[in-house]
């Protein structure tokens, strides 16, 4: 009896505020799933990148922030939201992008503290918890800094609430997601999405 291959570690180095983030994941599953017909597995570990380090707690509206990063116009803004909705509904059926004008960006250290704490229960609890910070901040426009946000974040993965307040209280895994990120940014990532095949190929 032939045993099954091992499957591939792919670790997936993003931030929850990245849109093109939500088209990435979308994008690598329905190819994923294309290869487990020939009997391709996959294990997807999510990593830390924060987009926006230096924001402060109350974000910046969206429409600034792309104008002052990007030198967009609000026309553009609005024309580059509504082409990132399109191809998110293309890469993730069922999944909704309702940002607009008046839309924030957030600082995600703490989204990616929880995150942490959610890949050491496993891939599918740290999967259920990514799906759930996309949907509570492109879909449901919610604050990420928010402790309460990330609490129902967690809760609605499918975790255990209580603990998960208790990783945000006590600042537990703040150290290891800044060595995580330190570490991909040591090794050239400069951008996200980012998707790092068995450790070797980008």
């Amino acid at each position: 009896m032939t045993a099954s291959p091992k499957p591939l570690q792919i670790e997936f180095v993003s931030d929850v505020v990245c849109p093109w983030c939500v088209v990435g994941l979308g994008g690598l599953e329905t190819a994923l799933g294309a290869l487990a017909a020939e009997g391709i597995t996959a294990e997807i570990r999510f990593q830390p990148f924060e987009l926006n380090p230096d924001m402060a707690p109350e974000g910046e509206n969206i429409t600034d922030h792309i104008g002052r990063k990007y030198g967009a116009t609000p026309e553009q803004s609005a024309k580059n939201r509504a082409m990132i909705r399109d191809r998110a509904a293309e890469a993730w059926p069922g999944f909704e992008m309702q940002m607009g004008q008046d839309s924030r960006i957030w600082n995600t250290f703490d989204a990616h503290r929880l995150l942490h704490w959610a890949g050491t229960l496993g891939p599918v609890e740290q999967r259920a918890l990514k799906e759930a910070l996309f949907r509570a901040h492109f879909t449901d426009n919610r604050p990420l800094p928010d402790a309460d946000v990330l609490a129902e974040a967690a809760e609605a993965a499918g975790l255990d609430r209580a603990e998960g307040e208790a990783v945000l209280a006590d600042g537990r895994y703040a150290a290891e997601v800044r060595d995580a990120e330190a570490l991909w940014r040591a090794r050239g990532i400069t951008g996200v999405p980012a998707v790092v095949v068995e450790g070797k190929w980008l």
